[in-house]
C-alpha cells in the first residue's frame, strides 16, 4: 500500500435512485507510518483521529456528504489536511497563575462569605 489509497463504496443519503447505482462515497486510507512525523505529532494525530485510527497505523476517513464522487473527494482530501494541520499545531504550555497575598486572603474571605449564605439556606428549625 502507497500513502493515501482512495476507494468508492455505495453511499446511502441524498441522490435518489442514482445513490443505488453509482458508488459516490469516497474511503480515504493513509498510513500514518508513511507519513514520518515527529513522536508529538503522531501522538496528537493519533488522538485527533480517534476511532478513525486503526490498529495498522491508518487513518480510513469516509466522505459521503455530496452526491457526487468528485466533490466527496474533494471533502476527503480537505478533512484530511485538516486534521494533519491541527495534530502539527504546538501546544503553547500553560503558564501558572501566581496569586499574591492580599488575593488569597480576599479569595477565602469570599467563600467564607459564600458558605454563610448557603448553611443560611438550610431546613428552619423551631426548637
Amino acid at each position: 500500500m502507497g500513502l493515501v489509497e482512495e476507494s468508492f463504496i455505495a453511499a446511502a443519503g441524498p441522490g435518489g435512485q442514482n445513490v443505488n447505482k453509482v458508488a459516490t462515497a469516497v474511503q480515504l486510507r493513509v498510513n500514518v507510518f508513511a507519513l514520518r512525523l515527529a513522536p508529538p505529532v503522531f501522538h496528537r494525530l493519533k488522538e485527533l483521529a480517534g476511532s478513525k485510527f486503526t490498529a495498522g497505523g491508518e487513518i480510513v476517513l469516509t466522505a459521503r456528504r455530496f452526491r457526487t464522487q468528485e466533490a466527496n473527494r474533494e471533502d476527503a482530501r480537505a478533512r484530511l489536511a485538516d486534521l494533519l494541520r491541527e495534530a502539527c499545531k504546538l501546544l503553547e504550555k500553560r503558564a501558572k497563575s501566581r496569586l499574591n497575598r492580599v488575593g488569597k486572603v480576599q479569595r477565602l474571605q469570599g467563600k467564607k462569605i459564600r458558605g454563610a449564605v448557603k448553611a443560611g439556606r438550610g431546613k428552619v428549625r423551631f426548637d
